[in-house]
């Protein structure tokens, strides 16, 4: 897997380097959920809300999609539902440190999208792009939104998932082995880590597009979709 960022149509891939860090995000997301429960929320905490879903939802992408081996994940409970979560050390380093980064982009609000790129090993060529279009409430800078209803936003939050879990029945079989690259959409002055280097932005050819769920903690709002390599008729 690599990561890049893309401003204005140029792209860093992100080469896992060093040893990750374990950054709180777990505890940071809960404790931005308890504060949910006394009706307000911090920039921070919907980033924390927000890095933590997109560590789940790559992780069941990577799962339902069979891009890394079903025995290489282990069982979770999260948002109400049993989540899958990988035990590869190399693979669970790599997005720790690529979603500390993006946290560092969110706190900023300069991040416009994340993509998740599923490409064939040996054609090289783009099969699936999961995006995750992100949109940040410019005014909440430094102050506290009233928050949703936590009932509200999980269960936001649980449809999404429940979407890329059923992925499987509507998207293509992918009949070669896949690898994935992860693409972060910034604004253009952003500051960018000398690790991640640039890419172009993977597209598909001839694809078809799958709007699924959004969700939003009123400082961010998330929209999904999924768009896939079209099968010649």
């Amino acid at each position: 897997g690599h990561a890049g960022t893309i401003r204005e149509g140029c792209k860093f891939k992100f080469c896992a380097v060093g040893s990750a860090r374990e950054l709180g995000r777990e505890s940071l997301a809960q404790r931005a959920m308890a504060t949910a429960q006394k009706q307000a929320i911090t920039l921070k905490g919907s980033v924390a809300i927000v890095t933590e879903f997109f560590g789940y939802s790559v992780n069941s992408i990577l799962y339902q999609r069979g891009i890394y081996p079903p025995e290489t994940f282990k069982k979770v409970s999260k948002y109400g539902l049993t989540m899958l979560v990988t035990t590869d050390t190399g693979l669970s380093e790599y997005l720790e440190q690529v979603l500390g980064q993006l946290s560092m982009w969110l706190v900023n609000k300069s991040v416009q999208k994340l993509v998740v790129v599923v490409a064939g090993q040996e054609s090289g060529k783009t099969l699936e792009r999961w995006v995750f279009d992100v949109r940040a409430d410019k005014q909440a800078e430094g102050q506290v939104v009233e928050a949703r209803p936590e009932k509200e936003l999980t269960s936001e939050i649980q449809a999404i998932i429940r979407q890329i879990t059923a992925s499987v029945t509507f998207l293509p079989l992918l009949d070669e082995a896949c690898t994935f690259d992860l693409l972060v959409y910034t604004d253009t002055d952003v500051n960018v880590p000398a690790a991640w280097e640039e890419s172009d932005p993977k597209y598909i050819a001839k694809s078809e597009e799958v709007k699924l769920r959004s969700f939003t903690t009123k400082i961010h709002k998330v929209d999904a979709a999924v768009s896939y390599l079209a099968e010649d008729d």
